[in-house]
């Protein structure tokens, strides 16, 4: 059965600034970006919190991390390890490994290495790796992402990490190249799927091709102005994922206004006929 799960970003508002890495073209190389956010809680303290709310595992993503130090990682996998969470993907938001500019393809490869190496240091058990901003109908982008996800994958691999990617930006946004990376890849990635990500009247369609491939499902709901989610847009993807037989966490996503803690509850109560408890 399935089970219950959390990405930071749905804490995005309550955990701190957020570390956005850029492109700096003239300078070939990457830079941080600070975006001001409130710090409710810590990192450390995430582990403990979901468990006591009755979450499994928590996806992170990169740009959460207020450092990377030898002496933060291990404190940051001990905190999982005690509160018994399992610290299931680390979400590398950044990269564009479909770029026709080689140096900076090989720029964002060096650099999602890096992060490999945190996500092996902190036990997490997977990266998510966006497989790239290039158009859809661009058949050799999809070739050099497949290449660099097939590279980063035995990289990871070695260092006890899976690399999944997953329908997110540009060349991910329709389920032919989705399907077609994993097929070019063979076992060496595996894949996540958005409830958010693709887009118009093919959605469900596309969902439903995706999901039973997938080893994570992002289970982002939408949500009004005021914050409500959209119950019976959700529950039509939440019945996809039923229909799949998919048995891997199911990870709350909230973006929306307001509390966030309000928000997730909210997104939860609709998930909750779908997945088992801890």
């Amino acid at each position: 059965m399935p089970y219950l799960s959390l990405t930071s970003w749905s804490l995005h508002r309550n955990l701190g600034p957020l570390r956005w890495t850029r492109w700096d073209e003239t300078a070939r190389t990457t830079y941080t970006e600070t975006q001001d956010q409130p710090e409710l809680l810590t990192l450390l303290e995430l582990p403990a919190i979901l468990a006591d709310k009755g979450f499994t595992s928590v996806e992170i993503c990169h740009f959460h991390f207020p450092d990377t130090s030898a002496g933060y990682l291990q404190a940051l996998k001990q905190s999982f390890q005690k509160a018994g969470i399992r610290f299931y993907t680390l979400l590398i938001e950044y990269g564009d490994i479909s770029s026709a500019d080689a140096g900076r393809r090989e720029a964002d490869l060096a650099w999602i290495e890096g992060w490999i190496d945190i996500a092996a240091n902190a036990g997490a058990e997977r990266v998510r790796v966006i497989a790239g901003d290039a158009n859809p109908a661009d058949q050799e982008a999809l070739e050099r992402s497949a290449n660099g996800l097939s590279e980063l994958g035995q990289y990871a691999a070695a260092r006890g990490v899976k690399v999944v990617t997953e329908n997110f930006h540009a060349l991910t946004s329709e389920a032919d190249n989705c399907l077609a990376l994993l097929e070019r890849c063979g076992e060496t990635i595996g894949f996540t799927s958005d409830f958010g990500n693709f887009k118009g009247e093919g959605k469900y369609k596309a969902l439903a091709r995706t999901i039973p491939r997938s080893e994570s499902i992002h289970a982002k709901a939408q949500t009004d102005a005021g914050g409500i989610p959209d119950e019976d847009e959700f529950i039509r993807c939440m019945d996809l994922v039923k229909q799949a037989g998919y048995e891997g966490p199911i990870t709350l996503v909230y973006d929306g206004p307001g509390d966030m803690w309000e928000g997730i509850e909210r997104v939860r109560k609709l998930a909750a006929p779908y997945f088992t408890v801890k």
